[in-house]
């Protein structure tokens, strides 16, 4: 399964984020107003109104977190960040078995995120279920850690038993569309990477590097 997990905040970013959020109580909504017609049927979760202020502010300084973030920049190739939103899922509530939409309003959905907020400690159930041809994976993350997977998957989110779930969400566009050409980029890059870590820059891994480029100019739009 072509994912990436990685820590994005850190505990005094989380701490801020959660007292914000918590003080905004009358800009939650029911979370199907922003869901397709297939994913709305099985979607009981609140959402953080885009237009509040509030989600203006962080949705601005996280996105900015992922773009400038090395690891994430190589793996998925982001050309932009767009659909994000913050999410809380009481107990009883779930997102069942969908597909996330290929075109918003905002982008081209290639990949889809999800940052964990809450303490895993804090809540019961509200795992993130991803599916892909032959296999299934659960996640659930310590706080501030994101998990970035490809939009083409079957996902779902288990149903909170107590305790609260709350996460920031978003879709990124990448510059490059196919899963298994991005994974090419990825791993000719983490090599290069490593053996600049071991050896220092060489003629080698300008060689290695020229071709990077030179592909990634090829394979993307």
């Amino acid at each position: 399964m072509n994912f990436l997990t990685h820590q994005l905040l850190n505990s005094e970013e989380l701490d801020i984020l959660r007292k914000s959020l918590n003080k905004e109580e009358k800009f939650w909504q029911d979370g199907k107003q922003t869901a397709g017609k297939h994913a709305a049927k099985v979607k009981n979760n609140l959402q953080l109104r885009r237009d509040s202020d509030l989600s203006k502010k962080f949705s601005g300084l996280i996105t900015k977190k992922i773009l400038s973030n090395d690891l994430i920049k190589s793996f998925a190739l982001p050309k932009k960040v767009h659909g994000t939103i913050f999410s809380k899922s009481k107990s009883g509530m779930k997102y069942g078995r969908h597909i996330d939409n290929a075109y918003m309003s905002s982008g081209r959905a290639d990949l889809s995120f999800t940052i964990f907020l809450s303490n895993k400690e804090n809540y019961t159930g509200g795992e993130l279920s991803i599916e892909s041809f032959n296999s299934e994976k659960i996640f659930k993350l310590d706080a501030g850690e994101i998990i970035v997977y490809p939009s083409t998957y079957l996902h779902s989110v288990e149903e909170v038993i107590s305790g609260e779930r709350l996460v920031f969400i978003g879709w990124i566009e990448s510059y490059v569309k196919s899963i298994e050409e991005r994974e090419y980029l990825f791993d000719i890059d983490a090599a290069a990477r490593s053996l600049i870590t071991k050896y220092g820059r060489s003629e080698e891994v300008d060689l290695i590097y020229k071709s990077y480029s030179n592909l990634l100019r090829r394979l993307g739009d």
